[in-house]
């Protein structure tokens, strides 16, 4: 065959590759029949953070997840006597609530202690009005605390602590988890995260047909 030949052969075979991965680009049908995997790795992407949960809230009722549904979720974990970024968190979500205005109703702000056996329904009562008149304080037995926690993939950490009357503090991460009115993850802030960044992201959440 002669070099001439040869790249007209090389033409051809170029020009049936690019029409091929046009077809694909072209025709969804097409693509999913000859590229399965791409549905498959797109469904395994998708965070695997939150799940069902019974705990007890501040005012001593016993509530589920499902008792949330419809509503999105501002989920932090912290406790009453953390000194410092767990107020700050709280703050935060107080802040963005509050200039969220009416839009906030479409929005339950949570906190689940991570420290059951000294934040107790009562205890956590007056500690959650303090920042909100509506954030929900959740607590349980430790066997159910430490089940949300790993439901939620958060850090948390009993650490000596000899200026605490307990002698112990928790050492944990600071997410603040959104949950669609699904009950599924759909992003999360930090305690750091500035109020107007924080409500105008849950605007854009909340708003219908978003």
């Amino acid at each position: 065959m002669t070099l001439a030949k040869i790249r007209v052969a090389l033409f051809i075979l170029a020009g049936f590759a690019v029409g091929g991965v046009a077809a694909l680009a072209l025709f969804p049908a097409a693509r999913e029949k000859l590229l399965p995997q791409v549905s498959a790795v797109r469904s395994v992407g998708q965070a695997m953070i939150g799940g069902p949960f019974e705990l007890t809230d501040h005012t001593g009722k016993r509530v589920s997840d499902r008792d949330f549904r419809g509503k999105y979720m501002l989920v932090f974990f912290g406790f009453t006597l953390c000194p410092d970024v767990c107020p700050t968190g709280l703050q935060v979500i107080a802040a963005a609530l509050d200039k969220l205005g009416p839009k906030a109703e479409a929005i339950t702000p949570i906190l689940i202690s991570l420290d059951p056996s000294r934040d107790t329904p009562a205890q956590l009562a007056s500690y959650v009005q303090s920042f909100h008149p509506r954030l929900i304080g959740l607590t349980g037995t430790q066997a159910e605390i430490d089940a949300v926690a790993k439901a939620y993939r958060v850090y948390a950490k009993r650490v000596d602590d000899p200026k605490s009357t307990a002698g112990y503090t928790i050492d944990h991460s600071t997410f603040i988890y959104v949950m669609g009115p699904d009950g599924a993850y759909v992003t999360h802030f930090t305690h750091a995260t500035p109020v107007d960044a924080m409500a105008a992201r849950l605007a854009k959440l909340s708003a219908p047909g978003s």
